[in-house]
């Protein structure tokens, strides 16, 4: 049973002293994506956050030229004319193709009645039931188009490179904001700004890696951020280091300004004070510096920025989460949040277990559900 209000008050306070949940850490499986900044231009995966992004976000009955259909949490369910202005293309071919290209790669799934012609699909990584502010009235079961955010898991663009799929431009550009990373202790940099992190040795970037990530050449990569500078804005560092990318546009819950170059400057050489005589000339500039970032960017930060992430009296915190009194033994956190409506306790349970410890149920993409309710 969900513990009650009046008991809550300690277990908020040993939760929150885990991280503040408008950080957006590394260890979370989820990031947010408005629905009103959809990646633009070509891509699979821009197809895919138009679809997700007019899913059902619970469980209910959908009207659809005159006609009731029944829809599941993460599910549409209407004609092709309405999945033509979903994916914002004018012929049925290549709606029916896209839709058949996405779950081919595992996107999603979808049944097309060829008496009735009905069409529904069901969005395969569906996050969570309802993300920001959902609908305009009660009796809705699909959120307000462009209003409120998605939760995206953030392995969403992992399958591609597995297949070694040569990304579109929407590709790279869902790639970039699913490894969004605020505040995370082990990038110093992200303190300033949220910034593009892959993996935990992944802060630093070069063009090239990104170019064999994404199937592209390196003067390629090079146009698409001189493209989306306002979006995903580039430093690049001295030497032969590489490069820092921030994301933003990214929804952090509160105000930030990107940092100068001089500030960049200031924490690399911080961080490279550390290192001593530790260097292993088998490896690049690149790869010890992307170690040293990971081992040595909490030293790097202000005493109290790193204090600030246990709850406290004097620390802003703008959620909190009812939820299972097992999570007082494994507490798990995924990256999202609601507005401050009502909320609903209840739990879309998924079909297809993605990631985390098969050992323990403790919630999160394995078990198909996340076990904490946002309150904002």
């Amino acid at each position: 049973m969900f513990i009650s209000v009046a008991r809550s008050g300690a277990f908020f306070n040993l939760y929150r002293r885990e991280a503040d949940e408008m950080k957006c850490l590394l260890k979370y499986q989820w990031v947010k994506l408005p629905r009103n900044q959809l990646p633009s231009g070509k891509g699979i995966m821009g197809a895919w956050t138009r679809m997700a992004s007019r899913a059902a976000f619970r469980n209910g009955q959908a009207h659809y030229c005159g006609y009731i259909n029944k829809v599941n949490a993460g599910g549409w369910a209407g004609g092709i004319v309405g999945l033509k202005s979903i994916l914002g293309v004018k012929r049925r071919q290549q709606a029916l193709g896209l839709i058949d290209e996405l779950s081919e790669l595992g996107y999603i799934s979808y049944t097309l009645d060829a008496k009735t012609k009905k069409l529904t699909y069901q969005v395969t990584d569906w996050v969570v039931r309802c993300s920001g502010e959902p609908c305009m009235g009660r009796e809705a079961v699909y959120a307000t188009e462009g209003y409120g955010f998605l939760c995206l898991p953030r392995n969403a663009t992992q399958r591609l490179t597995e297949r070694n799929y040569q990304f579109a431009e929407a590709d790279a550009w869902l790639d970039l904001w699913c490894h969004t990373v605020w505040q995370e202790p082990s990038n110093a940099f992200s303190y300033s700004a949220p910034a593009v992190q892959f993996g935990q040795y992944g802060a630093v970037l070069t063009l090239e890696s990104l170019g064999r990530r994404w199937g592209w050449e390196k003067t390629k990569v090079w146009r698409f951020f001189r493209k989306h500078a306002d979006a995903f804005p580039l430093y690049k560092l001295p030497g032969a280091f590489g490069c820092l990318i921030f994301n933003a546009a990214y929804p952090t819950g509160e105000q930030f300004t990107l940092p100068s170059q001089d500030e960049i400057e200031r924490i690399l050489r911080e961080i490279r004070k550390k290192d001593g005589n530790t260097h292993e000339k088998q490896q690049s500039d690149h790869a010890r510096i992307c170690k040293l970032v990971a081992w040595y960017s909490r030293t790097a930060l202000p005493r109290g920025q790193v204090e600030c992430r246990v709850a406290s009296e004097d620390c802003y915190n703008t959620r909190a989460y009812f939820s299972l009194g097992k999570i007082l033994e494994y507490v798990w956190e995924d990256c999202q949040g609601n507005s401050p409506v009502t909320p609903n306790f209840e739990f879309f349970r998924g079909n297809s277990a993605r990631a985390g410890p098969a050992e323990q149920d403790d919630g999160g993409i394995e078990h198909g559900r996340f076990e904490g309710i946002p309150l904002w």
